[in-house]
């Protein structure tokens, strides 16, 4: 095989799984609507690191077990009696070796007197590592989209920066 050829395939296999990386992440985060709207908590604690944490903006969750709680939460189970949905936008992912950060917008919809109403519209970063269970949650972070400044910084600073909260573009 010349030089060429073998650089190119080189090249060509490291897009491949740069893109099989980008997918990967993309379905841990596109999992979590479905398995908190079906209220398998153990799937969704799944998602993250054993230590990895969920900082909402009223409710910080660090561990499986605090995330799986709050899936059992008899304030999560009332939501899902009355109807409710988790939609997670398409996130930009940006991959780095085994370290990841996916940004996107998340609403959650609940069934209200025979509608459905937009209860919360938030951004999130999420930041995941590639390990021996593939690749999972380390930390999310979700900030209402209610007018402070801090929200939109998370979503811009996962696609320019390095993912953290403080960090511009």
């Amino acid at each position: 095989m010349s030089a060429d050829l073998a650089g190119r395939l080189a090249h060509l296999e490291q897009r491949v799984q740069q893109l099989e990386d980008e997918r990967a992440v993309a379905q841990v985060v596109a999992a979590y609507g479905p398995l908190v709207d079906g209220g398998d908590d153990a799937r969704v604690a799944a998602l993250w690191d054993p230590d990895g944490v969920y900082d909402v903006d009223e409710l910080l969750m660090t561990g499986r077990a605090e995330i799986a709680a709050m899936v059992r939460s008899p304030a999560h189970q009332r939501w899902i009696a009355g109807g409710c949905a988790h939609v997670v936008g398409p996130p930009h992912v940006t991959v780095t070796g085994d370290d990841a950060v996916a940004v996107c917008h998340s609403l959650m919809v609940v069934h209200d007197d025979g509608r459905f109403v937009v209860r919360r519209a938030t951004a999130n970063r999420w930041r995941l590592r590639r390990g021996a269970e593939g690749w999972q949650v380390v930390d999310r972070t979700n900030r209402v989209l209610d007018g402070r400044a801090e929200a939109p910084r998370l979503l811009s600073a996962g696609i320019f920066g390095n993912g953290s909260p403080g960090d511009e573009a």
